[in-house]
């Protein structure tokens, strides 16, 4: 990188040159990081090797090694063996004014829920799946695949579904999506054939789901979620035959689904010959205690069971499942051939090889160490730094949502956040009548611990709260 030198010797040397030589390797790490938070050092830029810059400032390569590390480890830069060090993605420059609701938006700091570390994704065993699988594909496979999916696939997840989750299932049941958007899409299709105009759903709740029903012809109902979730009895008093749900961890406020509510829910099932749609979205992720049961193994003909690997492994594979009951089975499948002809037999084939052999359990066990540790730090900085705000729900999931104090109006909190760069979403925008208290819901999967304490230090010198 011959052509960098110049570069990279006005931009740091300076400043490593002023410090003590004993504290020259930190000047390096302190210029470095600021370079690239003030935008300095752009997005994927590729830094010299650490020879080379080693070479540049007069410093040992062992210094430069370790700097490198300490930036990666915080997720200011990005190394991958062949391809060298590179400035990551998330650092953005602190003068660049995000522009609220934007697709160009450049956030300082995402505090989005929903988005696992890409960074964690296992490409390297990803990549050896997908040569098995290929490698296990027959010819005819290769063809226009089973709408329902790849046998092997669906073996795999029924195995899988049964030992993790305790879903009831076979093979035959269940039907492989374009993630969890397709398979409530395709069950809404379902139900809008056998004559269903609305759907009850959880409030709060993700707006894109509600959007997404919407625009298959199902109108949603609002029904408040509580401390034990879903409050079954204003379900009761509506006129509506289905209902999508997230017992194991509610979607946003993160409560459980109390066991006298997963009777009665199942209940008004039975009594009004209804459809419950139940959304597992991230059950897999749980820190404090084992994850309670699925709804759908009490009554599995009452139930359709949805999930996906979007939080596990990443939302690009566009890969998820639908557990069926009997008598909507053979009408999504159909939905299913009318609407893409199916899913891609060699991802489906990568992804069961990944299950079968233990890669998929050994990637959520090296997870579930990296996000409590980042849910620690998070919930950490917020009782140093803003006490006020109180945590809610349980320890599981990509998020948390904590209560702001009573009074305080959480959209304007996000906003003057935003203007700082810190994307730190407003609990009342996922209120279809009234949000139960003011709060912010906050991802931290996607951000280091050293990168959440930041992002908290800088919410706590904006919100005024």
């Amino acid at each position: 990188m011959p052509g960098t030198w110049t570069t990279f010797r006005e931009l740091l040397l300076p400043e490593v040159a002023a410090a003590d030589r004993r504290r020259r390797g930190r000047a390096l790490e302190d210029a470095l990081r600021t370079a690239i938070r003030q935008g300095r050092l752009p997005q994927h830029t590729r830094l010299p090797s650490s020879r080379d810059l080693a070479g540049q400032l007069g410093l040992a390569r062992g210094t430069v090694t370790t700097v490198y590390a300490q930036l990666v480890a915080e997720g200011y830069l990005t190394a991958r063996h062949g391809s060298g060090t590179a400035v990551a993605a998330v650092a953005v420059a602190e003068d660049v004014a995000p522009v609220s609701g934007t697709a160009t938006t450049r956030w300082r700091y995402d505090l989005r829920p929903g988005l696992p570390a890409l960074n964690a994704f296992p490409r390297a065993e990803w990549l050896r799946a997908v040569r098995a699988g290929l490698g296990a594909l027959t010819d005819e496979q290769l063809g226009y695949p089973d709408p329902a999916g790849l046998p092997a696939l669906r073996s795999a997840l029924a195995a899988y579904l049964a030992r993790v989750r305790a879903v009831t299932t076979d093979a035959e049941r269940i039907v492989i999506t374009h993630g969890v958007a397709q398979a409530e899409s395709l069950l809404a299709d379902v139900l809008v054939a056998r004559g269903h105009r609305e759907i009850a759903v959880e409030d709060p709740h993700h707006p894109g789901t509600a959007e997404l029903l919407a625009a298959h012809g199902l109108r949603p109902v609002p029904i408040p979620v509580d401390d034990d979730g879903i409050v079954v009895d204003r379900l009761a008093a509506t006129g509506c035959r289905a209902v999508l749900v997230t017992p194991a961890h509610q979607f946003p406020l993160g409560v459980v689904l109390a066991p006298h509510r997963r009777r009665a829910l199942l209940a008004w099932a039975a009594d009004r010959d209804a459809v419950v749609i139940e959304d597992d979205y991230d059950a897999e992720h749980r820190y404090d205690r084992p994850a309670v049961r699925t709804v759908q193994t009490l009554d599995p003909e009452s139930v359709a069971y949805v999930g996906s690997v979007s939080k596990v492994l990443s939302p690009a594979l566009r890969l998820g499942w639908l557990v069926a009951p009997h008598h909507l089975l053979s009408s999504i499948v159909d939905r299913k051939r009318l609407t893409d002809l199916g899913n891609s037999p060699m991802t489906q084939a990568a992804f069961a090889h990944l299950l079968d052999t233990g890669g998929y359990d050994r990637h959520l066990r090296r997870t579930r160490v990296l996000y409590r540790q980042r849910r620690d730090a998070l919930l950490a900085a917020l009782a140093a730094e803003l006490p006020r705000w109180q945590p809610v729900g349980v320890a599981a999931g990509l998020h948390v949502v904590v209560r702001l104090p009573e009074g305080t109006e959480d959209a304007d909190v996000s906003e003057r956040l935003a203007a700082q760069g810190v994307h730190a979403l407003p609990l009342s925008g996922y209120a279809t009548t009234s949000a139960p208290f003011p709060g912010l819901v906050l991802g931290y999967a996607a951000l280091t611990p050293a990168r959440l304490v930041e992002a908290v230090h800088e919410m706590a010198k904006y919100s005024s709260i």
